[in-house]
C-alpha cells in the first residue's frame, strides 16, 4: 500500500498527499535540527551518580538552600511548566495518529519525543532534589492531568496539528525562558536547566514552523483556514490540569506568559509565513487571511482589557501548601 493511501494518517486524501510531498523537507529539517543541537542529558545539569562523592552532596545542599528563596509565583510557573512537559505521552500519540507511524514524520516524532522526554526528567529531578513543592500534591495533580487525556478539536485535520505545534512550541519556549530569568536572581541551577530546555523548544519550533510553511506553499487556502481555527482558539496543553486557570492567571500577572506574550508569537509567525502577502487565494482563503491579520490587534485589546480589570487577589495551591500568593 502506498504511503499516500496509508490508513495510519488522518486527513483527506489531498492532505495526505501534501504530507507525503513534504517528506523530503522533513528529512532536510531533521538533519538541520541534528546539526544545530548539542545533545545534553538531565544528569549533566543535576548529577546524581552513585559515586558522586562529597562535593556532589555539598553542591546539592547549596542548591537546596538557594532554592528556598524562590518566590511562590515562580514555583507556580515551575509546577505548570513541569506538568505540561510531562504531558508528553499525549503529544507523541497525537503526532503518531495525525501523521502516521511509518514515514519521515514518524522519524521526527520519535526524535522529538526523545528530546522532549529529557525536559520533564530534568525539571522533575530539580524540583524533587531542591525540595520546593509538596511533591505528593504535585504528583496527584500530574496523575489527574494524564488521566484526563488531551483531545484537541482538530477534526482529524493534520494541518491543525502542525499549526498548533508551531504556536505551542514557541509559547513553551517563552514561558520557560521568562521563568528562568526570574529564577536566576535566586538560584542559578534551575535557570541553566530552563535555558537548555528553552533552547530545545526553540529548535523544535523551527521544525514545525518550517513544516507549516511547506504546507502553505502547496495548499495555501486550506492551510490558512486550519491556521485560523487553531490560532483563534489556542489553549496550552495543560488546560486539563485541575486549577489550570488560576495557575495561568498567576503566570499572566507575573508577566511570565499570557495573552500579551501570545500576541507576539502570533505576530512573529504571521511575519515569518508572510501571511499578509499571500496571493492567489480563494474567497475562503482571503477571509481567513484577513481574520488572521487582524488577530494581533484583537489579542492586544484582550490583553489591555485584562490588565485594566485586574485587581490584586490571593491564590493558593496544594503543591505549595496552600500558602497565599497575593499578586
Amino acid at each position: 500500500m502506498s504511503a499516500v493511501m496509508s490508513p495510519g494518517r488522518f486527513g483527506t486524501p489531498d492532505q495526505i498527499e501534501v504530507l507525503v510531498t513534504l517528506e523530503p523537507l522533513v528529512r532536510e529539517q531533521i538533519e538541520l535540527h541534528k546539526g544545530g543541537r548539542k545533545l545534553w542529558f538531565p544528569n549533566d545539569l543535576l548529577p546524581a551518580d552513585a559515586e558522586g562523592g562529597d562535593e556532589q552532596e555539598a553542591d546539592l545542599a547549596r542548591t537546596r538552600e538557594a532554592a528556598r528563596g524562590l518566590p511562590d509565583t515562580v514555583r507556580v510557573a515551575l509546577a505548570l511548566n513541569l506538568m505540561t512537559e510531562e504531558g508528553l505521552p499525549h503529544f507523541h500519540r497525537l503526532i503518531a495518529t495525525y501523521l502516521g507511524n511509518d514515514s519521515p514524520w514518524s522519524t521526527w516524532n520519535n526524535l522529538w519525543t526523545a528530546e522532549e522526554d529529557r525536559h520533564g526528567c530534568a525539571m522533575r529531578d530539580y524540583v524533587r532534589d531542591a525540595r520546593i513543592f509538596d511533591m505528593g500534591a504535585l504528583e496527584r495533580l500530574q496523575f489527574q492531568y494524564i488521566n484526563a487525556g488531551f483531545e484537541p478539536e482538530w477534526e482529524r485535520d493534520p494541518y491543525r496539528l502542525l499549526a498548533y505545534t508551531s504556536l505551542q512550541e514557541k509559547a513553551t519556549q517563552v514561558s520557560h525562558s521568562n521563568t528562568g530569568r526570574i529564577c536566576g536572581t535566586y538560584e542559578p541551577r534551575i535557570q541553566r536547566i530552563l535555558a537548555h530546555i528553552s533552547a530545545d523548544e526553540s529548535r523544535h519550533y523551527a521544525f514545525y514552523r518550517a513544516s507549516f510553511a511547506g504546507i502553505l506553499k502547496i495548499d495555501v487556502n486550506r492551510a490558512l483556514q486550519s491556521l485560523l481555527k487553531v490560532a483563534t482558539g489556542f489553549a496550552m496543553p495543560g488546560h486539563a490540569i485541575s486549577g489550570f486557570e488560576d495557575m495561568s492567571e498567576v503566570l499572566r500577572r507575573a508577566n511570565i506568559f499570557g495573552t500579551r506574550q501570545y500576541q507576539k508569537i502570533v505576530e512573529e509567525l504571521l511575519e515569518f509565513w508572510n501571511i499578509g502577502g499571500l496571493t492567489g487565494l480563494s474567497d475562503l482563503g482571503r477571509q481567513a487571511q484577513d481574520k488572521l491579520m487582524k488577530l494581533p490587534a484583537r489579542l492586544a485589546r484582550l490583553a489591555d482589557y485584562a490588565d485594566a480589570k485586574t485587581v490584586r487577589r490571593a491564590f493558593g495551591f496544594d503543591f505549595i501548601y496552600r500558602r497565599s500568593i497575593e499578586i
